[in-house]
């Protein structure tokens, strides 16, 4: 279900994801703080659409304003335990991992997924993007579920 909320013109196109920081202290005043605080914090969302004839708000934010657009929760792509990774069932994450430069560590570490939390599987994509893993892990990339409790 898609929630109406006010996000930077910028970043206001169909499609685009983004992980909800929270607060920022140039919000506090603001006379639109009940439609941009409105998502959950830590939660990735995607743009579903732009609302037509909207106005560009001012905000101590976005330099260029905000805009109004509907948003869903978006799904986590991620690498777990390829022993764990079936369609439906929940996992963690595994971990953290200090290899920045693996060009799984984005996978590894996703932003809009908490470690110690479970995650449903939507789906198993397969192989991980990177040839080994420098801490020996034997991984499956998987998209997680969005949350349905939004």
């Amino acid at each position: 279900m898609a929630t109406v909320t006010l996000i930077g013109t910028r970043l206001a196109e169909a499609g685009t994801e983004f992980v909800y920081q929270g607060e920022a202290s140039a919000c506090e005043g603001c006379p639109y703080r009940d439609q941009c605080l409105n998502l959950t914090v830590g939660r990735r969302y995607r743009v579903t659409e732009v609302r037509e004839g909207g106005s560009t708000l001012d905000c101590g934010v976005h330099d260029t304003g905000v805009t109004a657009v509907e948003v869903e929760p978006a799904p986590v792509l991620a690498n777990v335990d390829a022993q764990s990774a079936y369609a439906g069932s929940k996992v963690a994450l595994e971990g953290s991992c200090p290899y920045t430069g693996c060009p799984s560590h984005e996978f590894c570490e996703p932003a809009g997924a908490e470690f110690d939390t479970e995650y449903r599987i939507d789906d198993v994509l397969g192989d991980p993007p990177h040839d080994y893993c420098m801490l020996d892990r034997d991984l499956t990339l998987v998209e997680f579920a969005p949350p349905e409790d939004d």
